[in-house]
């Protein structure tokens, strides 16, 4: 009498167990520098869209940068709010006709120790990462308008983020 063979015998198992582990050692590298790369992506997108703010912010006002005051909540007023020409933020019509430049605020910053952090720490020299200010995900110099992630930490490529 013939008997049916039913299931997978132990050696079945063990390689169809070594075929995973294998695809397993592929893939999951792949898919972290996958990542990574994304948070790289964030950085420059988030620098793009400050730096553009900041730009057009400076062309309809004459060449003055937002937050010239070195205050972060004139920054972002002045960026996210509509202004006259002179940098007052108001919603005068006719007058408050620049503006808004960021539609969501300041982004948080998606690496390095400060990730998360919207605020942006004001300087008038530099600027330079200063890791210990943990809520400042950027470093903005308000007179010459040149900004940096606030972080030393360096992306999949080697590059230093503050180096964007």
């Amino acid at each position: 009498m013939k008997r049916n063979k039913w299931g997978f015998s132990l050696v079945e198992l063990v390689i169809v167990v070594v075929i995973i582990g294998v695809i397993a050692a592929i893939a999951v590298p792949r898919i972290s520098r996958g990542a990574k790369g994304a948070y790289d992506s964030s950085v420059r997108g988030s620098l793009a869209a400050l730096r553009n703010a900041i730009d057009m912010y400076a062309a309809e006002h004459g060449g003055a940068f937002p937050g010239a005051d070195g205050d972060q909540d004139t920054l972002a007023d002045q960026l996210t709010k509509k202004t006259d020409k002179s940098g007052n933020v108001g919603t005068t019509a006719g007058v408050h006709i620049y503006g808004p430049y960021l539609r969501k605020g300041i982004p948080p910053l998606e690496v390095g120790p400060n990730r998360g952090a919207t605020g942006v720490e004001m300087v008038n020299t530099g600027p330079a990462v200063d890791e210990t200010k943990t809520t400042s995900g950027w470093v903005y110099n308000y007179t010459t308008g040149d900004l940096i992630a606030n972080t030393d930490d360096e992306d999949e490529a080697g590059n230093k983020y503050d180096t964007y």
